[in-house]
């Protein structure tokens, strides 16, 4: 059985090592430009991290299990990164970052505004498949109740969150604006409530268990949500046969 003394002496040593690697962190992190190789380096554990997340879930995750991944000692990963928690955010950080350039594309694309919601709402739902569970993960965090620690990557999650509403919101103003889409209202509510909808699929979306694929829900969600913005169509007119017959024998023909 170890000694009071020996215990003592480990914790020390273990408090002392970590402090050394807090410190090199800092230090890293507090350059502008960070080196090239320490932000590389952060964004290759990140993609591990991702892949085990993935595979594991948040709480069957572990910094040992990232590094196995990457096949590297696991001491060498703090060094980059200090928590699970910190990989965490990084991961859903990238991810919604992602999600908004992607929307941001859509949008500024020469697509009509019907075709670019049609298109935002499937990468978004193949996104919360290729992504599983991550964003929903994140999707049930509340930004407003975060530890002081992960106020900094919650008000940045906000930023990112309101960048994607944009994108959404600028899509249903260009549909009222061209006339495509019927006005139901302001065009944010409507851009809250399209996303809402998909959200609410992290309640019980499992992209192995499901029945319909992320690319079923995808196109069947874009249908929805566009025949019900755009104009209803008039149906195409049909020769009525029967009654042209009857003008042609009533003109003797």
């Amino acid at each position: 059985m170890p000694s009071v003394v020996n215990l003592n002496y480990e914790r020390a040593v273990l408090k002392t090592t970590t402090s050394k690697i807090g410190k090199r962190r800092a230090a890293a992190k507090s350059k502008t430009v960070s080196s090239e190789t320490y932000q590389r380096r952060r964004r290759e554990i990140a993609a591990a991290a991702a892949r085990v997340f993935n595979e594991k879930g948040f709480r069957g995750t572990t910094i040992s299990a990232v590094a196995e991944a990457l096949q590297i000692d696991r001491a060498s990963i703090y060094y980059y990164i200090s928590s699970k928690d910190e990989l965490f955010d990084d991961v859903i950080r990238e991810a919604s970052e992602e999600n908004v350039l992607r929307a941001q594309r859509i949008q500024k694309s020469d697509l009509s505004a019907s075709e670019k919601l049609r298109t935002l709402i499937r990468e978004l739902m193949d996104s919360y498949a290729e992504t599983y569970p991550l964003l929903y993960i994140f999707i049930r965090v509340d930004l407003k109740h975060v530890p002081d620690k992960r106020s900094a990557w919650a008000k940045q999650m906000k930023k990112i969150g309101r960048q994607y509403d944009d994108a959404v919101t600028s899509i249903i103003e260009e549909g009222y604006r061209d006339g495509s889409f019927r006005d139901l209202g302001p065009a944010r509510l409507v851009a809250f409530g399209i996303i809402g909808m998909l959200n609410w699929t992290n309640r019980w979306f499992d992209p192995e268990n499901s029945k319909a694929s992320a690319e079923d829900l995808g196109n069947m969600y874009a249908e929805l949500v566009t025949s019900g913005l755009e104009h209803a169509k008039a149906p195409a007119r049909k020769k009525n046969r029967p009654v042209a017959a009857k003008r042609q024998r009533a003109e003797g023909k």
